[in-house]
């Protein structure tokens, strides 16, 4: 080997408590010292390698060895002093340690990778795709192939970076300083895919912090391990260029939207202990062509996004920017949307802004100081859930949600999102009592920092994502939850009608007999069913926590529990409203949901379950093709009642219309008593055929009907010009439609 070292004296300019500080990773600022820089007409070459004997220094490209460097602390820092003109285009490190020998490329010999403009936008808390600056971002810099980490964390005293590619030492790769951005960074040659890693932050006062998993990570472990992953998720080749061109139109207030809630782990299980559950390229295979096969338009996946506690259900994440390991890689995540676009099937994603577990690897003190939390408890702590609440106020972290909204909707096609929570959100006193809140800055409940972000996430998710939906999960009578922000309101495009489901699910608890007390509750929705453009949702949280089932909620025998639920599907999908249907209802599960176990499905082999998959089948597609059912879901000249009154009957009958001359006439009677000869007015003389009767034989019904229709004559009722004699069958609802001959 030919020496291209200078005779000077190594280690003569760093004195012994700057190699001490390099060497134990609390270097205020490594740069400074490490890597290549101009020294006295030279240059010197510095790094630190823990567990190297030996380190010489190597052109970039070539592995012959330029010269041997110093070892000036016994920690593994090595220098050494070259001609200006060596080591010009950068160097390669070949180190050594008895037998064996590796090359390494130091970090310290490369510049900044985020620009001073990203910075500024960061801070000013306006960056339209903050995931794209912070993270951990496979690329190449300067030429050379790695990947370049940034973590915002600006009240840390210094960040380092731990992973498998240095063995989780916290000394060797502390990051760079961006200054009062309060940004570290550092780009780390040959890390890809794959890797795993952490940040080991040092609060303000030198304190080491537990090691944090990265906030803007688009990959993380398989639960119960912590750490991030690099995932590299560009370059998929998407195939679903068709659905993106339409799904505006598919997914228009007026179009058919009828929404399959599943939560991925238990829709279906396997049989293994460590992992129990079907992968995203299972989920495929089965989900996909069961969801198709059942009309349903629309997928709900309860939360992906990555979470340490199974029993959560995914609404307390840590990991915002990353699918969930549990069902695979985010690859693999991007194939199961991509899968169910080419199948005609829109993907809707449970979105939690509103809160985040205290678990010490996430972003609880990030930094030593509460970063993306409310310090004062009476704003930033949840009683419900023993949960942490962001700081809405605060410019970087309303950024970090809206760009985690945009994120999700842009990187993995996703048709739209559902937001969790709002009402907890939207008021300060939400769920507590006297003292326990503080007013805002106007004296009133409202969380106005919170509605801003709402509103900003609304916005630049409809202004950069053309034909998605964002539905909020409001259970308050906030008004414009569904208005656009220019006309004051939050600017969903839908909102989860509780109030219906909560008033509907209640009258079918009860016992026919008493039903005519509380028939209000089956007409009252109708009064505030277009302020809002409505989902109506029958979701998880109607199965859990003791509620039971929703069959299991059905007064009566076995018969008239199964008649109950199937007239109440049929009421909910001639409702004005878009459907929204839990996993397991479809067939009417029995058991209270358990997501720690599969569905029931060996029930679809009783007959009384299958009959009523089919009855669900057919109601979505009778809606689906019928624009009387859904073009006018939210307009309130769509709903005419014909007769609202019947409390003694427990009998509703209304009129839905869609713009054309083809309107449907819903007859629902909730009582087990056949009504024969029973007279309803009617908009139009002439034939309506029966289209559904869920007290057909084909849904395990006692086939109670009208022969396939009735023609209406010119005999006034109800204030209608005519009106027909029909047989309404017990615990039913019948729907017609004007069919002229």
């Amino acid at each position: 080997m030919v020496s291209e070292a200078v005779a000077i004296d190594a280690g003569a300019s760093m004195k012994a408590e700057e190699l001490d500080a390099l060497a134990k990773g609390c270097h205020g600022d490594p740069f400074a010292c490490l890597g290549r820089h101009p020294a006295e007409g030279t240059t010197v070459v510095r790094t630190f390698i823990p567990g190297a004997e030996r380190v010489e220094v190597c052109t970039r490209k070539g592995t012959t060895p330029l010269c041997t460097m110093k070892l000036i602390h016994a920690a593994g820092v090595f220098e050494v002093y070259l001609a200006p003109s060596k080591a010009k285009s950068g160097y390669r490190l070949k180190a050594s340690a008895g037998d064996h020998s590796w090359f390494y490329d130091d970090p310290y010999q490369y510049g900044p990778t985020i620009g001073d403009l990203d910075l500024h936008l960061l801070s000013e808390g306006s960056h339209e795709r903050v995931y794209r600056c912070l993270g951990a971002h496979v690329c190449e810099h300067e030429g050379v192939p790695g990947t370049r980490f940034a973590v915002w964390a600006p009240s840390a005293l210094r960040v380092t970076l731990v992973g498998d590619f240095n063995h989780w030492n916290s000394a060797q790769h502390v990051m760079r300083s961006r200054g009062a951005s309060g940004v570290w960074e550092l780009f780390v040659p040959g890390v890809g895919d794959g890797a795993h890693y952490k940040y080991c932050i040092f609060s303000s006062s030198g304190q080491q912090l537990p090691l944090k998993a990265d906030p803007f990570a688009f990959g993380t472990e398989y639960r119960p391990n912590t750490a991030s992953v690099v995932r590299s998720i560009e370059n998929y080749a998407w195939r679903d260029s068709r659905w993106m061109a339409d799904r505006g139109t598919r997914q228009h207030r007026a179009a058919p939207i009828s929404i399959y809630e599943v939560h991925l782990g238990s829709w279906m299980r396997t049989r293994e202990d460590v992992f129990p559950y079907l992968s995203y390229k299972e989920l495929a295979e089965r989900l996909i062509p069961y969801v198709k096969d059942m009309g349903f338009t629309h997928i709900e996946l309860m939360p992906v996004t990555e979470h340490p506690f199974d029993g959560s259900w995914g609404y307390q994440p840590v990991g915002l920017y990353s699918p969930t390991r549990r069902f695979g890689t985010p690859a693999e995540f991007k194939a199961f949307v991509d899968a169910c676009h080419q199948a005609g099937i829109g993907v809707l994603l449970d979105w939690v802004p509103g809160h985040f577990p205290a678990d010490d690897h996430g972003l609880v003190k990030f930094d030593g100081t509460h970063l993306f939390e409310h310090a004062d408890p009476r704003k930033g702590f949840h009683p419900d859930w023993n949960t942490l609440i962001f700081n809405f106020g605060r410019r970087e972290v309303a950024n970090y949600l809206v760009s985690n909204a945009h994120f999700w909707l842009e990187e993995y096609h996703l048709d739209g999102l559902r937001v969790d929570a709002v009402a907890s959100m939207l008021y300060l006193d939400y769920s507590r009592k006297e003292g326990e809140w503080l007013p805002n800055e106007h004296g009133g409940n409202e969380n106005c920092e919170a509605i801003a972000m709402l509103r900003a996430m609304n916005e630049r998710a409809y202004g950069l994502n053309g034909g998605i939906i964002t539905v909020a999960e409001e259970s308050t009578a906030y008004p414009k939850v569904s208005a656009p922000t220019y006309d004051g309101g939050l600017g969903f495009g839908f909102k989860w009608n509780m109030g219906w489901m909560n008033d509907t699910l209640d009258y079918m608890s009860r016992e026919p007999v008493h039903r005519r007390h509380h028939h209000h509750q089956l007409t009252f929705g109708i009064q505030y069913a277009f302020s809002e453009n409505y989902v109506l949702p029958l979701s998880h949280d109607e199965v859990v926590h003791g509620k039971g089932s929703l069959i299991g909620r059905m007064p009566g025998d076995r018969w008239q529990k199964f008649a109950n639920l199937r007239a109440y599907y049929g009421f909910m999908w001639a409702h004005p409203g878009k459907k929204l249907l839990f996993m397991g209802g479809e067939f009417a599960q029995e058991r209270e949901w358990d997501a720690d176990s599969s569905l029931d499905w060996h029930l679809l082999e009783n007959a009384d379950h299958k009959k009523v998959q089919t009855l669900v089948r057919d109601l979505n597609r009778l809606y689906r093709d019928t624009p009387a059912l859904h073009r006018k879901d939210c307009d309130a000249d769509g709903f005419q009642w014909i007769d609202g009154g019947a409390s003694q009957d427990n009998i509703i009958s209304f009129v839905r219309r869609g713009g054309v001359n083809r309107p449907c006439l819903v007859v629902c009677n909730f009582s087990p008593v056949v009504r024969e000869g029973y007279r309803l007015g009617m908009p139009y003389g002439g034939f309506w055929a029966e289209k559904l009767n869920t007290d057909s034989h084909f849904y395990g019904g006692s086939d109670v009907g009208n022969g396939g229709g009735v023609e209406a004559k010119s005999v006034p009722w109800h204030i209608q010009p005519y009106s027909a004699l029909i047989t309404v069958p017990p615990l039913s609802t019948v729907i017609f439609q004007y069919s002229p001959r």
